[in-house]
């Protein structure tokens, strides 16, 4: 009789490697691995070797980067997506997709569980489990963390683990940070940023990145275009979104762009402290929202705001496949239908500086906006505007001063 076909959401990491052998001596699984690339470069090296030798049957690597880039990072970009002010969703918007993967190769295979290594204390197994929830109910799913079985609580008892299972790999049992990778970010967790009273040590930490302090002491200029609030070219080049983001990576990293250091608000209740680069997606979101600022009125512009505030929510709680970010997504597209121009920009430093802005639709006008007096705006029209406007408050100044007037003659 064949045995059960569980799915496992495979990185090559200490934690995942470990959970191939628990799966199949704790469940009796037939273990198929799923890495899902969404631009981790470098660490898909070696993966269908380790994989095998690990004992899975099986090992699926799905190239899904331009999916990633164009149906979840160009919406959270037109949103403006931005968590605490301060987080632009790296992972969060990846995990979704993860999820919609993992699902697929559980019907393709026809297995009838799903296995996850997000810790109980993160936001990843909301994210994880939500997605599966939404697109497969019907499927099992095991997070090893979690449960019962798992008794392993460090790198060195998942290392001996492995070992005592004939499984004998190259992991180190020193500490390091705790990275999460994909074509828009890198987030580092743990060492000394455990306590915020502590400088973050970036000459250890920075991948993608320089500080600020070790950029360049000269301007890279950058033009960018978009259409319909997509990106379609950078420098003059025309590009698919995922290229224009590795540009901008290497662009912004090399300037110092991008470098956050938060405590943000996770899901499960407790607070955590991260470093994320971002320097591409920085970019990004910078460049639409400058050529927004020129094409949107002012009422959309503020609804756009709220909506964005809580779409960017939505995302960092896994809530990716649910009908309000559907019906958000829906009203933040109708609003880029003239998003469409050329930003340019200059990058020094940490800093990206204006040099200029056009578009067809550009609500600006000169004519109006200049001190000079135009056809279109007449000054004394402002007169009985502010009548108007300040009706309320004249009234209800009026009405104190008539009523401390009585109080006085009393």
């Amino acid at each position: 009789m064949a045995k059960e076909k569980v799915i496992l959401a495979y990185s090559g990491g200490l934690d995942t490697t470990t959970i191939i052998p628990w799966l199949k001596e704790n469940y009796d699984f037939d273990v198929i691995c799923v890495c899902i690339d969404c631009g981790q470069e470098e660490e898909l090296s070696g993966l269908q070797e380790r994989a095998k030798y690990c004992g899975a049957s099986k090992l699926y690597i799905l190239d899904v980067i331009d999916e990633f880039c164009d149906e979840y990072i160009v919406p959270c970009v037109q949103a403006h997506a931005v968590y605490e002010n301060k987080y632009l969703l790296g992972t969060s918007m990846a995990r979704p997709l993860i999820a919609k993967k993992l699902v697929e190769i559980a019907r393709q295979e026809g297995a009838t569980t799903i296995c996850h290594g997000a810790t109980g204390k993160g936001n990843d197994q909301i994210r994880f489990e939500l997605g599966i929830k939404a697109l497969a109910p019907d499927l099992n799913i095991i997070a090893p963390w979690r449960n019962d079985k798992w008794t392993l609580d460090s790198r060195e008892s998942e290392i001996e683990y492995c070992r005592a299972h004939g499984i004998d790999l190259p992991f180190s049992t020193d500490s390091s940070y705790s990275r999460d990778r994909n074509l828009w970010h890198i987030s580092h967790e743990g060492l000394e940023l455990e306590d915020p009273s502590l400088a973050p040590n970036y000459d250890h930490l920075l991948v993608l990145s320089v500080t600020p302090q070790k950029a360049p002491d000269k301007v890279t200029h950058v033009t960018m275009t978009f259409e319909a609030g997509v990106p379609t070219s950078l420098n003059g080049e025309k590009m698919k979104v995922s290229d224009i983001i590795r540009k901008l990576n290497q662009l912004g990293g090399e300037n110092g762009i991008g470098i956050i250091d938060i405590v943000e608000n996770r899901v499960v209740g407790m607070k955590s402290r991260g470093v994320y680069e971002t320097p591409g997606g920085t970019i990004l979101m910078e460049a639409h929202q400058q050529l927004e600022e020129l094409i949107l009125d002012r009422d959309t512009y503020e609804v756009k705001d709220e909506i964005g505030h809580k779409f960017a929510s939505l995302v960092y709680e896994g809530k990716w496949f649910t009908p309000l970010r559907e019906a958000e997504q829906a009203f933040i597209e109708t609003t880029q239908k003239y998003v469409t121009g050329e930003v340019r920009f200059g990058l020094y430093k940490g800093n990206i500086i204006k040099e200029g802005t056009t578009s067809p639709y550009s609500l600006y006008n000169e004519s109006l906006s200049s001190f000079k007096t135009g056809d279109m705006y007449d000054h004394h029209d402002a007169e009985g505007f502010i009548n108007l406007f300040g009706l309320s408050l004249k009234v209800r100044a009026l009405k104190k001063l008539e009523v401390e007037t009585k109080t006085n003659a009393n």
